[in-house]
């Protein structure tokens, strides 16, 4: 398994930006599909973006446009943008590694908050 190190949390305000890093413990990343997931209170968790290891990038169309997902094979990080922020957003957000033999990892998770 890959050990996943979120930052980046915080609270903002609606229409705000917040920035999602994530470094993952391999030497291998760039043969990992890389994501992100949430989950908000009394919800299941939730695909938010994946990054490929092919390249090839999937939203929630409850983000498409507004979240952007990216990663850093150099650097083992995959990053999530977020923008135009809405109160719904508010959840803990999980890093989302899959391997190719289908094992998968998750982070700690890191709270986002979007608030007035």
């Amino acid at each position: 398994q890959v050990q996943l190190v979120e930052s980046g949390g915080g609270l903002v305000q609606p229409g705000g930006s917040l920035r999602l890093s994530c470094v993952a413990s391999t030497s291998i990343f760039s043969n990992y599909h890389m994501g992100w997931y949430r989950q908000a209170p009394g919800k299941q968790r939730e695909l938010v973006a994946i990054s490929t290891r092919t390249g090839n990038t999937n939203y929630a169309d409850s983000v498409k446009a507004r979240f952007t997902i990216s990663r850093d094979n150099a650097k083992n990080r995959v990053y999530l943008q977020m923008n135009s922020l809405k109160l719904e957003d508010t959840a803990v957000y999980y890093c989302y590694a899959e391997g190719r033999t289908g094992t998968t990892s998750w982070g700690q998770g890191t709270q986002v908050t979007v608030s007035s």
